[in-house]
């Protein structure tokens, strides 16, 4: 697609402005702003070109506009091989809104309160594995436990041999997919292109199977009508016409759950924690404080300086006038998550970690967007923060940890997310008795 009539933005070929998307995000997209300001064209991949938006008033515009029109489910397909074509992540209005509606019920309110104990059983299963007195790698043990704690939910596992192997056909499944050499895939031949792919699909498949599985036995549980879990919750759940979710439809909500619910809340736990190592009075002041407030302060905090999924993207089904452009059918609009949290004029001396901000100013709608936004606000968002909550909360009580050196992480990508460089390394000096446990 021409260029004409778009923003300004870098004129490098395309391979050039992906490598730098890809390799450098943070510093690509701060360079580019300082060059272009808030608004700019940019292309990487196979894509069509993205407008790029770091002013929070277009960012609302995007937002609070047409979905009809500001379409996401057709700008996500590019995750449509890992969690299929009817994901709620890839449908439209109004089919989003009708499938949201069903699911969002498990993440809210009470029964979202009764996931702590096993949160919290998670955490503190894992703390008293961790090796102590070297450095270690926090980032795969807080994906062992937010997997360990969505397909509890989700399945109502307590132990077994469904949930180990569950657990391993997942992981092999993440694994490659997140491989440089998926992702080449992804970018030359699209999502069709990797779809088709043998290796893909012999990663893919058993996942599948094991789901239609898992759904299938649940449906056939005795006790369906009395079971909490999140699977019995959504294969009792009907549509307003009294309609039920397909198996093929649940299958790929699950595994949605499963990838968003495990992948960027382990990372967003990691680098909490790496900054908080790096930040030793601030770690020391939420050890301390009672109460809450403190704690999601460092949890705001974290995902404003470190966004895991740095973009949200909209394809136009339609011509659309923002910014002072009038911006032609399927370009994407695309609200900068990376560049709107580091902007001086909301956040003085952006790139300090510093939790106090917002307990002096709480989040605004459309400058602190981790979770994006409007109909599409990740519908785990609050399962995500009180996860985080209880999982930061049981590493505070129990244990005291240092960084292993002084300069903090660089970030990098895996796949769609940006994590820890060295994966959040920490050391265990020692393991502490929670007050609550001492008799």
């Amino acid at each position: 697609m021409k260029r004409q009539g778009l923003p300004p933005g870098p004129q490098a070929p395309v391979p050039v402005q992906t490598l730098g998307w890809i390799l450098r995000t943070g510093p690509y997209l701060e360079r580019l702003r300082r060059r272009y300001g808030d608004v700019f064209t940019f292309q990487i991949g196979q894509e069509p070109p993205w407008v790029m938006l770091a002013d929070p008033d277009h960012i609302r515009e995007v937002f609070t506009g047409d979905p009809n029109v500001l379409r996401a489910g057709e700008a996500n397909q590019v995750l449509r091989p890992v969690v299929g074509s009817r994901s709620v992540l890839l449908l439209d209005e109004p089919e989003h809104l009708r499938e949201r509606r069903l699911m969002l019920p498990p993440f809210h309110g009470e029964r979202m309160q009764r996931y702590g104990e096993i949160v919290d059983d998670a955490a503190r299963v894992a703390i008293e594995r961790w090796p102590a007195g070297a450095p270690f790698a926090l980032w795969p043990w807080m994906q062992e436990v937010t997997l360990e704690v969505i397909m509890r939910a989700v399945f109502g596992y307590e132990t077994g041999t469904h949930m180990e192997r569950m657990r391993g056909l997942l992981g092999t499944m993440l694994e490659w997919s997140t491989r440089p050499r998926a992702l080449a895939i992804l970018a030359t031949r699209g999502p069709s292109g990797l779809e088709r792919h043998r290796g893909f699909r012999r990663a893919i498949d058993p996942v599948h199977e094991e789901l239609v599985a898992q759904i299938r036995r649940i449906r056939d549980a005795p006790d369906l009508d009395e079971r909490e879990d999140i699977v019995s919750m959504l294969l009792r759940a009907r549509f307003e016409d009294g309609s039920a979710l397909s198996d093929v439809d649940l299958r790929d909500e699950l595994i949605t759950l499963l990838v968003a619910g495990h992948e960027t809340t382990a990372t967003s736990l990691s680098w909490a924690l790496e900054r908080l190592v790096r930040h030793p009075a601030v770690l020391a002041r939420l050890r301390e404080e009672e109460g809450d407030a403190y704690l999601d302060a460092v949890i705001q905090e974290t995902l404003r300086l470190r966004p895991v999924i740095p973009i949200v993207v909209r394809r136009l089904a339609a011509p659309y006038r923002i910014a002072g452009y009038d911006l032609p059918a399927g370009v994407a609009v695309v609200p900068n998550v990376y560049l709107v949290h580091r902007r001086e004029d909301v956040y003085p001396q952006p790139a300090a970690f510093r939790p106090e901000r917002f307990l002096e100013r709480p989040p605004g709608t459309y400058t602190w967007i981790p979770f994006g936004g409007g109909v599409r606000r990740c519908l785990g968002a609050s399962f995500a923060q009180f996860e985080m909550k209880g999982v930061l909360r049981a590493i505070v009580e129990r244990t005291d940890l240092r960084a292993p050196a002084p300069a903090s992480e660089r970030t990098v990508r895996r796949a769609i997310t940006l994590v820890p460089r060295g994966r959040a390394e920490v050391v265990l000096e020692r393991r502490r008795v929670p007050a609550a446990l001492i008799a």
